[in-house]
């Protein structure tokens, strides 16, 4: 691949994903500290960024792989995004702020599975060139992060100007990225393919099945800790927490560089398993952790972020496209956006927040959050899930070099 196209797919993860970064960890500390939202109702608009990815990807990856060149859908629904970003700094009610963010989602959610479709569409070995490309995405969300706590904007209504701001740039950046015409224009569309359904046809394969499956579950506790590790950290005493955040993005940065020889020597299955039990040692460490003796389990939980989310998110990217038709790939990221942010981080962060509830006590008419329960019982989902594609998730697949 010639450096400068590289260059180009580098620079368009890593605008992507500052957007998203600029809002994902901190909205709830914004909505509770802020706005003062209840624990419920922060994971309800917690939950717009799941609810989107379960209406939006099925049809923008169609428009994408069948009407729109790649390029020309990003720049459209970032342009909306933007908008819809500076309306939610100007609301404060709890229905309000829901509305816009749920408006936005369904712009944005849609470009993590149209990036990932449009960079796979470039490259020619995915195994060892797509792990380096979307290491910028992660160095974006460090990025912002960083500015985030430098400008002390984890409560504030900052966080979505800046998101507003690098929308309007992707917006404008994608109309330079490399032409990606729909791979299936021409093609008759049915009703089959509208509703998405056309990626169905990969659940007949049982391990993909049972991938499937682990995704929608192991989304809930992963959704536990997007929603309310950055309050957890702020009310255990942890100064800079946004900042201290980016150190599991970080991880992430020196995780990708060693995906290409983890793949050569692990199978699918191996690196799926070893991503699950790093989750359940990151929630028992918060769980253990405290911002004195015990600060060092807090960033040891934080590190393993890289882990747990390459390890399983990631490598999930790449074996979807591994295992997809060519004329579905777009459809096919659409459909894991779908059952991943989608469905599986919709019930999290429904359970999220009622699940805080459930585990906070009020002491002198304060509340007061037992994190220990909350991050335990994570712990506790994660294993389940580990033990259930240790059982059941049979394959000796790789994720393979690709000539496309």
């Amino acid at each position: 691949m010639p450096v400068s196209l590289k260059a180009r797919l580098c620079l368009m993860m890593f605008l992507n994903y500052v957007i998203w970064s600029s809002w994902y960890v901190t909205i709830t500390t914004y909505l509770t500290h802020t706005l003062h939202f209840t624990e419920p109702e922060a994971g309800t608009v917690f939950g717009t960024a799941a609810l989107a990815s379960m209406i939006s990807p099925f049809f923008i990856g169609l428009v994408a792989d069948r009407f729109f060149a790649t390029e020309r859908v990003l720049a459209a629904v970032h342009l909306i995004g933007a908008v819809l970003l500076f309306g939610v700094t100007q609301v404060t009610s709890f229905g309000a702020v829901f509305g816009m963010m749920a408006l936005y989602c369904l712009c944005f959610f849609p470009t993590i599975g149209l990036t990932n479709a449009l960079t796979l569409r470039q490259i020619t070995d995915a195994a060892g060139e797509f792990p380096i490309i979307r290491m910028f995405a992660t160095i974006g969300w460090i990025v912002m992060g960083q500015i985030i706590s430098l400008l002390k904007a984890e409560a504030s209504a900052t966080q979505f100007q800046l998101a507003a701001g690098a929308s309007l740039v992707m917006s404008a950046y994608s109309l330079t990225l490399p032409h990606t015409p729909p791979a299936g224009k021409g093609q008759k569309v049915t009703v089959r393919e509208l509703l998405g359904l056309d990626a169905l046809v990969m659940l007949k394969k049982r391990p993909y099945l049972v991938f499937v499956i682990a995704s929608v579950l192991a989304c809930i506790p992963l959704t536990f800790y997007f929603s309310f590790t950055n309050l957890y950290l702020v009310e255990a005493g942890v100064a800079d927490a946004a900042s201290k955040m980016t150190l599991g993005q970080a991880s992430e940065v020196g995780v990708m560089l060693l995906m290409p020889f983890i793949f050569r020597r692990i199978t699918v299955r191996g690196v799926f398993l070893l991503g699950l039990l790093c989750w359940s040692v990151r929630y028992g460490l918060l769980a253990a952790g405290n911002a004195g003796s015990g600060i060092w389990m807090f960033y040891l939980a934080i590190l393993l972020h890289g882990f747990c989310f390459d390890f399983f998110f990631m490598t999930g990217q790449l074996y979807t496209d591994q295992e997809a038709p060519a004329h579905l790939r777009g459809t096919a990221q659409g459909f894991l956006t779908f059952i991943t942010y989608g469905v599986g981080m919709f019930i999290g962060s429904l359970l999220s927040g009622y699940a805080l509830k459930f585990f906070t006590n009020q002491v002198d008419g304060h509340d007061v959050h037992n994190w220990n329960a909350f991050w335990l019982s994570c712990a506790g989902g994660s294993f389940a899930i580990l033990l259930l594609v240790a059982m059941f998730f049979r394959t000796n697949a790789k994720i393979e070099t690709k000539k496309v």
